[in-house]
């Protein structure tokens, strides 16, 4: 008789294979399909009620308007207190709806749906200039910033590896620490009477960051840091074209989205500042190009992040967008990070010293030149910064555009609204973040299990999440971690004047003069 029981191997086979990707895919549709069809509908979503024909545009208007552009931190904050922790900001002239969401639970499960190519909300302005007004230089290659889908997608994966590589931005410790070391030299001559740094110390912080952003995008010294720079030089010019650049994005989308109809002078210069970033990497990164020609080893141990870069593509635009895309938003995004964590440190003499303490330990001699081991075992100096971004988050949210309808917190919210998670809200939340209203460092060095210091891993996400985290963050803490190592060990920093008020350029920062007092240990 023959035996129809399957073989024993099979059984086995059967019973613990996974089920198919192809049923799992139906459940997760199926998930999905009931879970919208039981959803509220994107109408009950509470939020400001539009006017009509102008919407809600007016609360962002002069004079007539209820919220101004560099009082948006509060703004997010009004809204929650006022709404819940899902509200809808709709009749935006020119631009889709906003939804603030500051649930953190459904921060996560909006970014770990999103697929391989998220869609980031961010500058239309810039996007708009690449594709349209500069479509004949950035063609089929528009950079990382401002550029979504597969495009992006393409031009990431050309360049993300070497610099997320660790070896990578090791080799930059040195480099960077040279240019640090002169910063600081600079700092104490600018010094007056009173050992206080001057009232424009903000523009000496942005000068040491694209120093710093030259040499690794540029591999150049680009002479930021020379004493009394001319304010038509090539340093000071990238400065002023970077701030204005990023610090009109809100009023260019927000406040004054005309542009989009008519070209009006605000996006006349904005345009003109961004053909000027164009000039300046074109001509830095063309010299790289004629040094890696004559360069004797092509090892890419050897080679510099630029120059690998170089090295692996034909076309040397890679390079040139590459360079403006850093340079554009790393300058005064690293800069007003900078000042606030100064701010913070000269405003909290515990922590500095501490911060002190931790240093000699590290670094006995001040002469001792950084190594990543150093870096490594500054587990204080780097909860101090990590706490500096809870509380202050330099940028006060991220967020992404739809691509498919989706539930959040209940609501069906339809494909192509702007989802934004008010980073500066979120991680200062009862519900999120413990004793939140009080500035603890030690809660990121909590052990396992430690609960007294509990805090949600979506409600402060200074880099963002996924995909399209910030590319340079490396870097960004790189420079950072540098900088107040050096200073701090050698010196103490003070603050003596009115407490300054945080408030939105492009960045959230402290606003007006950062007239620290820089004292020698």
């Amino acid at each position: 008789m023959r035996c129809v029981t399957p073989p024993i191997s099979r059984l086995v086979w059967v019973s613990l294979r996974p089920v198919s990707s192809h049923h799992q895919d139906l459940t997760a549709l199926q998930c999905g399909a009931d879970e919208l069809a039981t959803a509220r509908p994107y109408s009950e979503v509470p939020g400001p009620t539009p006017l009509p024909l102008i919407g809600n545009t007016w609360r962002l208007l002069p004079i007539i308007g209820q919220h101004r552009v560099a009082d948006l931190a509060k703004c997010s904050a009004q809204f929650r207190a006022q709404y819940g922790n899902i509200v809808k900001l709709s009749g935006l002239v020119g631009r889709p709806d906003l939804l603030f969401v500051y649930d953190a639970d459904a921060i996560e499960k909006v970014y770990r749906g999103e697929g391989p190519t998220p869609f980031r909300p961010s500058m239309p302005c810039l996007v708009y200039y690449k594709s349209v007004v500069r479509k004949d230089f950035f063609g089929a290659l528009p950079g990382v910033v401002g550029v979504h889908g597969e495009q992006w997608r393409v031009f990431r994966t050309k360049v993300q590896k070497p610099i997320l590589q660790l070896h990578t931005v090791r080799k930059y410790i040195q480099p960077i620490e040279e240019v640090t070391q002169y910063f600081i030299q600079r700092m104490c001559e600018m010094r007056d009477e009173r050992k206080e740094l001057p009232a424009d110390f903000d523009n000496e912080i942005h000068k040491w960051s694209l120093e710093c952003i030259g040499r690794v995008a540029l591999d150049v010294r680009l002479g930021c840091l020379r004493p009394n720079l001319p304010r038509d030089s090539e340093p000071q010019k990238i400065i002023d074209a970077a701030k204005y650049a990023l610090r009109n994005v809100a009023i260019l989308e927000l406040k004054a989205p005309f542009w989009r109809y008519v070209p009006t002078p605000l996006w006349t210069r904005y345009v003109r500042n961004m053909d000027y970033f164009i000039q300046v990497c074109t001509k830095y990164i063309d010299a790289a190009v004629e040094r890696l020609k004559t360069k004797r080893s092509v090892v890419e141990s050897d080679l510099s992040l630029l120059e690998r870069i170089l090295a692996a593509e034909a076309d040397p635009k890679t390079a040139y967008i590459f360079a403006l895309d850093l340079i554009l938003v790393g300058i005064d995004t690293i800069s007003m990070a900078v000042c606030s964590i100064l701010y913070q440190l000269a405003t909290r003499p515990d922590e500095q010293e501490k911060i002190h303490e931790e240093l000699l330990r590290v670094l006995p001699s001040v002469d001792t030149p950084l190594t990543s081991r150093h870096l490594d075992q500054m587990l204080y100096l780097r909860a101090f910064v990590k706490e500096v971004f809870r509380m202050y988050s330099t940028v006060i949210g991220n967020g992404r555009t739809l691509q498919s309808d989706t539930v959040i917190s209940g609501y069906r919210i339809p494909k192509g609204v702007q989802v934004v998670f008010p980073t500066i809200v979120t991680g200062n939340m009862e519900e999120h973040v413990n004793r939140a209203a009080e500035f603890l460092p030690e809660r990121w060095l909590k052990g396992p299990g430690d609960s007294q210091y509990r805090i949600h891993p979506f409600a402060s996400l200074p880099y963002g999440h996924g995909a399209r985290m910030c590319l340079g963050r490396r870097f960004a803490d790189l420079e950072i971690q540098i900088l107040l190592a050096k200073l701090i060990r050698s010196y103490r920093l003070e603050y003596h004047h009115k407490p300054l008020e945080y408030k939105v350029t492009f960045m959230y920062a402290p606003d007006g003069n950062l007239t620290l007092r820089l004292i020698p240990r």
